[in-house]
């Protein structure tokens, strides 16, 4: 249900009103019963089956901290998980256990034993096949597809391989670590005719499809001129969540001991839930048993010219440039991705606009030299704005951020139009203002035409803006989905569907698209001394033409593609 569909039920009541309305829809009577029955909010929203009959039959490559959170947002009347391949014992441990670290990571990551309500380890293993390297997953039959959670710089590897060994393909954001190696998977998929997805949840965010409308359709902030995006985190030395403890650190080791310690006392009610985090830290600790260069681990090289070990390149992978992409990658392509949506909504053509240029600056002023990633970048883009093509004047100005060392504001889109303003945060809230007044009431009224036109009284002692879907609506309105579930059903869906038309959301043709702005930012941060500008050519975009941005032409045929 989008916001048209809500004021057909509402007509012009106070928009907060309206939303809540739209939330408890979502929620009780016949989408209670669907709910009941199985099926998610996003099947009835987005169009696709409520189930798919027989699930696919599914392999999980890389059970680390983003495929454990995959595993726990699957839905089994869509998808079944047959096989898992990783190889560190602490992300097999967590793929079945959870993970037990923290009430909030156990919410995110609760494992497939509780999944699936099988009664032990042992009883799940009869379901579900492990393997270390991924290659021996991909050479099992009962596999259909692979959902791939690897380090970024394994995505075109593994997603080839899948596909010539006949699997389709769902990969974790970014699509790939290049932009000849997107452009390779894109080809792949085109030659063997299966079908390849790429994890930027937003596609299927029923909060993100709302905010589009009312970009878009309803036309509610007029034209539109300026996003503000930031994703900002309180990560600092010695308390940084991409550099996690290795499994040789003493800390770990002492940790260990005292909770053993403390199980020889434990109160009977609190003893379950020790042993299960002792399990845990002794399957982390249990990675020093891996040799990280037999599987293409290597040393990296720090800025002031001293090494690390492969085991850090393997646990660390997000600060190295050989196996991620830093924080435009891991980060920034979800939001640039976000205002993409946002400023192809005013378009209203169909097709996902392209970003005119990029201008950005980072720097690494919070952490040590013990990475080779920037802590912080400052991006801004142009995009074309409707009527560019008569006037070049008229583009949309996008500016993004992303910062270590302080978490103010977390993340979060600004959309600013000529007539309103829509506020994002942490893919939860849409707030939605007249203008830049944040001390008025909207209220959603009709024009003299019948379109939908933004109203405002005065708030007196109520609070700021209305809420769009997701929002506020009450103590019983449950927290919108991120849209990982949505992604894999519908991925699922088109797959035991097979048509022209059904294809997911974020297919190559729009992946690459996301792939190209972070990457080509990346190349933009790089060159600091010339303060670079880089206009985006056109040819970037495109899986079928040769031209690359880094000057690597695509080859589908290179050595690490071969089984």
């Amino acid at each position: 249900m989008n916001l048209n569909e809500a004021q057909k039920l509402i007509g012009n009541a106070n928009f907060s009103d309206a939303i809540s309305v739209t939330r408890r829809d979502f929620l009780t009577g016949t989408l209670a019963a669907g709910l009941a029955a199985g099926a998610g909010l996003g099947s009835l929203y987005f169009g696709y089956g409520k189930s798919v009959g027989n699930p696919l039959r599914v392999g999980v490559l890389g059970t680390g901290d983003e495929g454990s959170v995959l595993l726990g947002a699957h839905t089994p009347d869509y998808l079944q998980v047959v096989a898992i391949a990783d190889i560190r014992p602490y992300n097999v441990f967590r793929a079945f256990h959870g993970d037990v670290s923290s009430p909030s990571a156990l919410a995110a990551r609760p494992g497939l034993i509780a999944k699936y309500k099988w009664s032990s380890e042992d009883a799940a293993r009869q379901e579900v096949k492990v393997y270390r390297a991924y290659e021996e997953l991909l050479a099992d039959k009962n596999v259909e597809a692979v959902i791939i959670a690897l380090p970024l710089h394994l995505h075109a590897e593994a997603s080839i391989k899948a596909m010539r060994a006949g699997k389709h393909v769902l990969t974790e954001k970014l699509m790939g670590h290049s932009v000849h190696e997107c452009k390779e998977m894109g080809r792949v998929s085109r030659e063997t005719g299966k079908i390849l997805a790429t994890g930027h949840q937003r596609h299927y965010s029923i909060l993100y499809d709302n905010a589009v409308f009312t970009i878009g359709k309803a036309k509610l902030l007029g034209d539109l001129h300026s996003i503000r995006a930031q994703w900002h985190r309180g990560n600092l030395p010695g308390n940084d969540s991409w550099k996690p403890s290795l499994p040789g650190d003493e800390s770990l080791v002492k940790r260990l001991a005292g909770w053993k310690k403390d199980l020889d006392n434990a109160k009977p009610a609190d003893m379950d839930g020790l042993e299960k985090k002792i399990a845990q830290l002794e399957a982390q600790l249990s990675d020093a048993t891996l040799d990280p260069t037999a599987f293409g681990y290597k040393q990296p090289t720090l800025p002031d010219g001293s090494s690390r070990s492969a085991m850090e390149e393997l646990i660390r992978w997000r600060l190295w440039n050989r196996t991620g992409g830093g924080l435009m990658a891991e980060l920034g392509s979800h939001q640039l991705d976000a205002a993409g949506i946002f400023v192809s909504a005013m378009h209203d053509n169909g097709t996902k606009v392209k970003p005119l240029t990029v201008t950005a600056v980072g720097n690494r002023s919070i952490f040590p030299a013990d990475r080779q990633i920037e802590d912080h970048v400052y991006c801004m883009y142009e995009y074309p704005a409707p009527g560019y093509d008569e006037d070049k004047n008229k583009k949309i100005v996008v500016t993004y951020s992303s910062i270590n060392g302080n978490g103010f504001g977390e993340y979060g889109e600004v959309v600013m139009g000529t007539k309103g303003t829509l506020i994002l945060e942490r893919e939860q809230d849409v707030m939605l203002y007249k203008g830049a007044a944040k001390d008025t009431r909207v209220t959603v009224a009709k024009a003299k035409d019948g379109a939908p036109t933004l109203d405002t009284t005065e708030s007196g002692g109520g609070g700021g803006g209305g809420y769009a879907a997701g929002g506020k609506g009450g103590a019983d309105a449950a927290p919108p989905s991120r849209g990982y579930t949505e992604e894999m059903e519908h991925w699922a869906w088109c797959i035991r569907n097979p048509a022209p038309e059904n294809q997911p959301r974020c297919k190559p043709e729009v992946a690459i698209a996301d792939a190209v702005i972070a990457l080509v930012s990346n190349i933009a941060l790089a060159n600091p001394e010339k303060q670079a500008r880089i206009d985006f050519k056109p040819e970037w975009f495109d899986i079928a033409s040769d031209e690359t941005p880094e000057g690597i032409v695509p080859d589908i045929r290179r050595e690490c593609y071969k089984s």
